[in-house]
């Protein structure tokens, strides 16, 4: 079904909006709220209405469905004082009034018979998952197969980093060979995931291989093997492995093309990516140039919130490891740009967890933050970041067996990520507090591995000296020094929520490291 109003295509197969021959980018929830609001257009709808079908009843602040309602005017070119197209009615709801012409693509026996013109990529990853075949020759593995694939699709749906074509488009391939750069250009898409499945001797192979639909290039390519047990633990199971294997395959390599983007040709998303690059390293000059480009994307789109979450952690950091000329600066600033970053965007689970770490070490009110943590591995149970926020307000909190658990599973959502040391240096916290101290080498080790920087250096200098192996605490301790010479245990406590760590505090003092 497509649906066309002034100059507008909606398609709701594809999901996607298009104005002219430019598709316009939306998130996931903003179109299910403009679908809503047009196949509803003979009526007023109420919030409830809106709530109950976008949000499936979930509790929404009335803040929250504005800043929906503004993203959608937004996008089709409408606002809040001229009604254009969706019109509020005080106390009673909202309704779309444009004038709508419906039509249905009827579909040619192949899905590449009918000559189209390429679609234009969104400025944000875009991916489509194909139908996985099926190599046993059971139908039954056909009905596992596809249900895993719809997994997949709602997973990575659930990133609002990504741009996902919907399963019925995706399905429209099911069964043919498919050359995957013509994919790519029917669907709008940059990358293609692709598998097949296999069923032989009670177990069941599945494979599959991520593909650049503009290059042909194969980013990622891996085999499962499971037993055949509960068919939806097995899904589930599948489900996650793909997705953390190639959600930041994605990131990395749309981080690596930003880079090779002239500079004068950047968008916002551009920027945010290479910021996020500059910022991965934690060094002073590297969060110096991420919060400028981070800047620079805010002004290109000041509703861009992930960007001003990130920008915040960013000054967070400059507070955290003394690279602050004015912490008192650099804390409201963390703090503004991250409350800033939840007032555009409350339901973004990366933005919620960004604020939530970011709060918990700028402003320390737990109750909050766990309670935005919670709220960002809800929406998103798949994310890496969601996980790793969640682990380090809990860390701050010093509830130490919930922050274990939830740098754990951050690591095994994301095995290869390059920012694996951010949630091992949290694990080793939360273990020196749990009084875990060989696990807490092994974790600052592996973080260390990673990233040398002070945060790891401290962590060994805790741990040795707990278990009283005081020489190589010194030689740890000498490294925080050499990273941070003017380190002492009154400023770091006084930069961030740390005074909670009485474990890791003690053991920074037992190392010798100066009061």
């Amino acid at each position: 079904m497509r649906y066309r109003f002034e100059e507008f295509a909606f398609d709701i197969d594809r999901r996607e909006l298009h104005r002219g021959a430019q598709v316009v980018s939306i998130t996931p929830q903003v179109f299910d709220l403009l679908e809503y609001l047009i196949r509803n257009r003979e009526r007023v709808v109420s919030k409830d209405d809106l709530i109950n079908a976008v949000w499936k009843g979930r509790i929404v602040s009335d803040a929250a469905l504005t800043t929906r309602l503004n993203a959608v005017r937004a996008a089709i070119g409408d606002t809040g004082e001229e009604q254009r197209l969706i019109k509020t009615f005080p106390r009673k709801g909202f309704r779309f009034v444009g004038q709508v012409q419906e039509t249905r693509e009827v579909a040619g026996p192949d899905p590449g018979d009918a000559p189209e013109s390429a679609l234009a990529l969104p400025d944000k990853p875009s991916i489509a998952v194909l139908p996985f075949d099926n190599m046993s020759g059971d139908p039954e593995q056909e009905y596992f197969a596809d249900g895993m694939v719809e997994e997949i699709i709602t997973a990575l749906s659930r990133f609002k980093s990504l741009f996902v074509i919907a399963r019925n488009s995706s399905f429209t391939f099911k069964g043919r060979a498919v050359d995957i750069k013509e994919v790519g250009r029917r669907l709008g898409v940059r990358y293609v995931l692709e598998g097949s499945v296999r069923k032989a001797s009670g177990k069941v192979r599945i494979t599959g291989q991520l593909v650049d639909a503009v290059t042909g290039a194969h980013i990622w390519v891996d085999r499962f093997e499971r037993g055949l047990t509960d068919v939806f633990v097995l899904q589930d199971e599948v489900t996650v492995a793909v997705v953390s294997a190639i959600h930041p395959k994605l990131l990395q390599t749309e981080i690596a093309e930003a880079a090779r983007r002239r500079p004068k040709n950047l968008t916002a998303y551009d920027l945010y990516l290479r910021a996020a690059q500059q910022y991965y390293p934690m060094t002073r000059e590297g969060v110096a140039e991420a919060i400028r480009l981070a800047r620079r994307a805010l002004e290109l789109d000041p509703r861009f919130g992930v960007v001003a979450a990130l920008a915040g952690l960013c000054h967070m950091n400059n507070v955290l490891f003394g690279y602050a000329d004015d912490p008192d600066f650099e804390r409201e600033e963390a703090i503004r740009l991250s409350r800033y970053a939840l007032s555009v965007d409350d339901d973004d689970p990366d933005t919620l967890a960004m604020a939530a770490a970011t709060s918990a070490f700028m402003v320390s009110d737990s109750e909050r933050e766990i309670e935005m943590a919670e709220r960002a591995v809800k929406l998103n149970p798949n994310s890496h970041h969601a996980w790793n926020g969640r682990g380090w307000v809990y860390t701050i909190a010093v509830q130490p067996e919930e922050a274990v658990r939830s740098f754990e599973r951050a690591i095994r959502l994301s095995p290869v990520d390059p920012l694996l040391y951010r949630p091992f240096t949290g694990m080793g916290v939360a273990l020196i507090e749990l009084r875990r101290f060989d696990e807490a080498i092994v974790a600052g080790k592996k973080a260390l591995r990673q990233n040398p920087y002070s945060s790891a250096y401290r962590c060994l200098a805790a741990a040795f000296a707990h278990l009283g192996r005081d020489a190589e605490a010194r030689e740890w301790a000498a490294h925080v020094l050499k990273v941070d010479p003017a380190f002492t245990i009154s400023a770091w406590i006084a930069r961030g929520g740390q005074s909670r760590w009485k474990l890791y505090t003690e053991g920074l003092r037992k190392a010798g490291l100066p009061e």
